[in-house]
Formats: structure tokens, sequence, C-alpha cells
């Protein structure tokens, strides 16, 4: 890719553990996300915004350059991310369900979608949360 190409290309993706079990709690949350956080950052050009989520599903909120393909860069994560949690931290304790939701965004909503995020927990339970940036298939 071209050194001279300016870019901004915000993405909100969401996934959901198998069967919509909860899944991720605790000590598998952490790593979880610590893990995630590890490789957005080390793919080139990503910033991650922030990551978030409850236990039977996950949010991103992520900036990628144009060249890379987002459905397997997305698969790619979901993998591995499950792969370590099974292998490192506790077996056959994290699976994903098929597909993610992914939806773009404007530089200028990048604090709105980050908040979202970082208040999963609360928009659950209080029946806050938009439909928009919770969807993972066409059949939600």
């Amino acid at each position: 890719m071209s050194d001279s190409v300016y870019s901004e290309l915000n993405f909100h993706i969401t996934w959901h553990t198998k069967s919509n079990l909860p899944m991720i709690s605790g000590n598998i949350q952490e790593r979880l996300y610590h893990y995630l956080t590890h490789k957005i950052l080390a793919t080139p050009g990503a910033l991650l915004h922030a990551i978030g989520g409850v236990e039977d599903h996950i949010h991103i909120a992520t900036s990628l350059p144009p060249n890379i393909l987002v459905s397997d860069w997305v698969g790619k994560l979901k993998g591995a991310s499950s792969y370590y949690i099974n292998h490192e931290v506790r077996p056959k304790s994290l699976q994903w369900q098929r597909g993610y939701g992914i939806v773009t965004f404007g530089s200028k909503d990048l604090k709105w979608v980050v908040e979202y995020i970082r208040n999963q927990k609360q928009h659950h339970p209080n029946g806050t949360v938009h439909e928009r940036l919770e969807r993972f298939s066409d059949e939600f």
C-alpha cells in the first residue's frame, strides 16, 4: 500500500458466543480483552478505540487501513481468540457463533460509539441498547 494514503475507516464490530451462552466473564473476559487488544494493535495501521461487551457477546471499535480485508481479519480474531482462551486459560470455555456484525461510522461519532461499548453492562439490563450496533446477522 502506498505511504501517501489518507483514510478514516472506522468500524464497530460485534460477535456472539455459541448459542449465546454466557461464556465471557471474570478471568475469561479479562484475558480475552487483553488478547484481542494485543492482536488488534499488532495489525499494521490498526487503531483500537474500545473493546467491551457482556457475557454472551463482544463489541470492538477500531480504525483499519484500507488494505485490510475486514472479513478475513475478523475471522482470524475470532479463531485466534477462542484458541488462546481454550488452550491457555481454560479448556473448552469459549466458542463463537458463526458470523459477526459490522457497521461503519464517521469520526464525529467515535466518542459516542466508544461510550456505548464501554457501557455495555449498563445498556443491556436497562434496555438502552442500539439495535444497529447489536446486530450480528441478518436474522436479528
